[in-house]
């Protein structure tokens, strides 16, 4: 017995160790790629399928995460084996696991403070009425198309900010790293009035990632998910209950093409477009298909831009061939944390500065692509947009940029069907307002000039920033919305993946505590760390009726039935015992069903054979 305590002793010691280091360097790893990570963005991606990911995103976290954990791993598998026994194998043993116990808090410690779990965890206990007071329903907002609708080209820029340029525009580099972007929004509209520095849109909670900042920008709205609830990828729907503007310009006959040079299932955005406009997807995946590259090609997310900018040219030649108005969004990539992609048209003006050199090249890229745009006949008719999605999570990059410097995406509005009511006029603005602005670009009225939390930037009308403050808005959007959550709308009964997730979560669930051969009697434990009291999250009102143990002996159809009760010593496991005094043989299988207070049954959740 003492020889079989001590190997669980040195096992257990091994996983604390494994988990431990993995969530250490794990943390280090994302806090050093992401910087600013929030909390709904983690909760989003870990709700979404790794497919779509770049393929060097995997493989750094291979190298600086899993790699370092199997290294101390190995070292500690090593040492216990050359002590064979006695006190130094016990002491090596102890001093590892006071190791990893002192590291637990200190990751533990880094993890809190970084992503401020306080303040996110306070968000979570409480609701806001915020959007409710200030949400203008775009469904039921009046809107007003001209006869002659105009053209949109719509380009997310990724993780552009005014930031990258020179202090004299606005900008908070020495140089400036993207000149012609910088002289595009000078040159048209990015509402900085009067002002000589360039003006962007102000990043709030739930838009600081690719897929938040897209919803933002169209949607009006922050993308906030329900913890436990939204597992995207098992939904057959995004937001059901918002109408975006792929849904207000496909009403309007709009054709619309979504064109990136990535996978577009990643984050959800693939489901995005197509439940919100109807939108083709021609992505990475799409142009291996058509043709438009090698099947086996792949560099960085998927295609460089150079290569984006080169399949919009030919898409755009196909769109205005028809009389049918369009709207082209395009999503850059080469821009993307961790330093970006470098290609072939890229200098070396920045010497070492990876970055700065992708940025500018970047910068040199999107204003080629817009000259050639003016060139062609239907530009006169057409609105195009440059908008950056968020400002970058690359860390290193604007570590010497101020704190007190208010970074905002790149904005410029090109061509607009509209000219601002207050020209002379300095806006400050998020990224919401880009929704309602959008619109009135392409000649659209809309009656009071709000969509959504978004305001009409071309009016004189005040945005919620103007009205209430940067820091007041971002404070009542760290916490809940009984009104976002109506409108997410997630189907927990429906979904047959989502009933495979949860079979996969419950996976190693049920073990059995104890059994009396004399009495034929069998405790079995249901371990329900996940979800705890409750099958999903609370804004669902889903919730645990009674969990049900069924015993069938093999071979047979008879069924013995118990229902399990929590464990008063134990708050996350349902335990109960299954009498087999009535069974024959020495065999049978155990299966878990859930029944929910709406009155869903989850069948079979988990099962396991058990002989005696």
């Amino acid at each position: 017995m003492k020889r079989f305590l001590s190997a669980v002793f040195y096992i257990i010691t091994g996983i604390l160790i494994t988990f431990v280091s993995l969530i250490g360097f794990a943390s280090r790893w994302a806090f050093t790629t992401w910087g600013d990570i929030d909390m709904d963005e983690i909760v989003f991606h870990l709700q979404n399928p790794l497919e779509g990911t770049g393929n060097g995103m995997i493989g750094d976290f291979l190298l600086r995460a899993a790699l370092p954990t199997v290294l101390i791993l190995a070292v500690y598998i090593v040492l216990i084996i050359l002590f064979k026994k006695g006190k130094p194998r016990l002491l090596c043993t102890c001093a590892f696991l006071l190791l990893t116990i002192a590291g637990a808090f200190l990751v533990k410690n880094m993890i809190w403070k970084r992503l401020d779990m306080d303040t996110w965890i306070s968000g979570r206990k409480t609701y806001s009425t915020f959007i409710e007071e200030n949400y203008a329903d775009p469904a039921s907002t009046p809107l007003t198309f001209p006869d002659k609708k105009r053209n949109l080209i719509f380009i997310y820029l990724e993780s552009m900010e005014t930031t990258y340029a020179d202090e004299a525009s606005g900008g908070a580099f020495p140089v400036n790293t993207i000149p012609e972007l910088t002289q595009i929004a000078m040159d048209n509209e990015d509402f900085s009035g009067d002002a000589a520095a360039l003006d962007g849109g102000v990043v709030l909670p739930g838009t600081a990632f690719t897929t938040g900042a897209i919803f933002a920008q169209s949607a009006g709205l922050p993308l906030k998910v329900s913890i436990g609830a939204n597992f995207m990828d098992t939904q057959s729907s995004f937001f059901p209950g918002v109408t975006a503007l792929g849904d207000i310009l496909s009403k309007e006959g709009y054709r619309q093409i979504f064109l990136l040079g990535s996978d577009a299932v990643f984050g959800g955005r693939k489901l995005f477009y197509q439940d919100h406009g109807n939108f083709e997807i021609r992505d990475y995946l799409y142009a291996k298909e058509a043709g438009w590259i090698d099947p086996n090609y792949e560099v960085f997310w998927g295609f460089e831009d150079e290569k984006l900018f080169s399949f919009a040219k030919e898409t755009l030649t196909e769109l205005a061939q028809s009389d049918v108005p369009f709207n082209l969004t395009l999503l850059t990539v080469d821009t993307h944390y961790e330093d970006g992609y470098i290609c072939r048209l890229c200098d070396d003006t920045f010497g070492d500065d990876q970055y700065a050199n992708v940025m500018a090249c970047s910068s040199k890229q999107i204003g080629a692509f817009l000259k050639w745009i003016q060139e062609q006949d239907f530009y006169d008719n057409t609105t195009i947009i440059l908008s950056g999605d968020h400002t970058t999570m690359d860390t290193n990059f604007c570590a010497d940029v101020s704190k007190n410097y208010q970074r905002k995406t790149y904005t410029a509005f090109i061509n607009s069907g509209v000219q601002p009511a207050q020209p002379q006029k300095e806006r400050l603005y998020s990224t919401f307002d880009l929704f309602p602005t959008t619109l009135a670009s392409l000649g659209a009225t809309i009656k009071g000039d709000r969509l959504a939390l978004g305001t009409n930037l071309f009016s004189s009308k005040e945005t919620l920033l103007e009205q209430y403050g940067t820091a007041q808005v971002k404070k009542v959007l760290m916490k809940r919305s009984a009104l976002l959550e109506q409108l997410e709308k997630v189907d927990a009964d429906a979904s047959e993946a989502l009933y495979e997730r949860y079979r996969l979560i419950f996976k190693d669930s049920l073990t059995f505590d104890s059994f009396d051969d004399k009495k034929d009697l069998l405790q079995i434990r249901l371990i329900n760390l996940y979800f705890l009291d409750t099958l999903v999250d609370d804004a669902l009102t889903i919730h645990v009726d009674h969990i049900e143990a069924q015993y069938q002996e093999e071979g047979k159809t008879q069924i013995y039935t118990l229902q399990l009760k929590p464990d008063p010593k134990d708050s996350a496991s349902y335990i109960g015992t299954i009498d087999l005094s009535g069974f024959d043989q020495p065999k049978g299988e155990i299966k878990i069903n859930i029944y929910t207070e709406n009155g869903t049954v989850l069948e079979n959740i988990v099962s396991r054979s058990f002989s005696y």
